[in-house]
């Protein structure tokens, strides 16, 4: 990885931007999720390229839901991986969640790749990587559509990190609860999720791990009843009239 100046004014975007290209080389991930990540930092370059208020009340009640799940996933593709490898595992061992590889552009070797990167950040278990386990979401024409029954197919709550829409309107329909990180909240996976953390998976989870264990403990009526007062579509309504604000203040919107 090459190094980069902590005087750059982009410094910690270079720093992502380079994670990612690592992740490349080793095969996590694909040049279409390279793309992705850049269509994502623009978003976040509207936002300041910061963790808003309103992520942060996201950020509290989807660790509240993860914590009363009774069989929470969280679901990882390469770019999640190569961004945040460690910090997921820790998410995953502070709620007491699994950990399951799930990729549009798969194969079995990159799955079984980025299996072995959690692994080797600490991860106990990675499902999605076992053919006898895999089981098919109705209505996805993707690849997405093989989860493991172990995992997503049994979950009650499902974190989906940069998630593509398709999968996460098909599990609302499965009833599963869900979980995004997603930069744009215009996209559909912002809209169709309970709960969408607007903000940059590399601030989010971080922030996660932390409120999950700052809630650990609490009586399950209360995380409920945080979970039950949050509003997503007030959160996304906020969340871009925030990216739009100094668009206003410089007169182009």
């Amino acid at each position: 990885m090459s190094h980069v100046s902590a005087k750059h004014p982009r410094a910690e975007s270079l720093r992502i931007r380079e994670r990612l290209v690592e992740g490349f080389r080793r095969g996590l991930v694909v040049p279409e999720g390279l793309a992705a990540h850049g269509r994502g930092e623009a978003f976040d370059y509207l936002l300041g390229e910061r963790t808003t208020r309103w992520a942060r009340r996201a950020i509290r009640v989807a660790a509240a839901a993860m914590l009363a799940a009774s069989r929470p996933v969280i679901s990882v593709n390469g770019n999640a991986a190569a961004l945040a490898p460690r910090e997921l595992v820790r998410l995953a061992r502070v709620v007491g969640a699994e950990l399951e590889v799930n990729l549009f552009h798969a194969s079995d070797a990159r799955a079984r790749r980025i299996a072995r990167w959690l692994v080797h950040h600490g991860a106990r278990r990675v499902l999605g990587v076992d053919p006898r386990y895999a089981v098919r979401i109705p209505e996805i024409h993707s690849n997405r559509r093989w989860v493991d029954k172990r995992g997503i197919e049994a979950a009650d709550v499902v974190f989906v990190p940069l998630e593509d829409g398709d999968r996460t309107e098909a599990l609302r329909r499965l009833r599963k609860f869900v979980i995004a990180v997603d930069l744009n909240p215009l996209s559909r996976t912002a809209r169709a999720a309970h709960i969408t953390i607007v903000d940059n998976l590399v601030r989010a989870v971080p922030l996660l791990v932390r409120e999950a264990s700052r809630l650990s403990g609490r009586p399950q009526s209360e995380l409920e009843r945080i979970v039950r007062r949050f509003d997503n579509s007030e959160n996304l309504r906020s969340s871009l009239d925030l990216m739009l604000r100094p668009a206003r203040l410089r007169g182009l919107g």
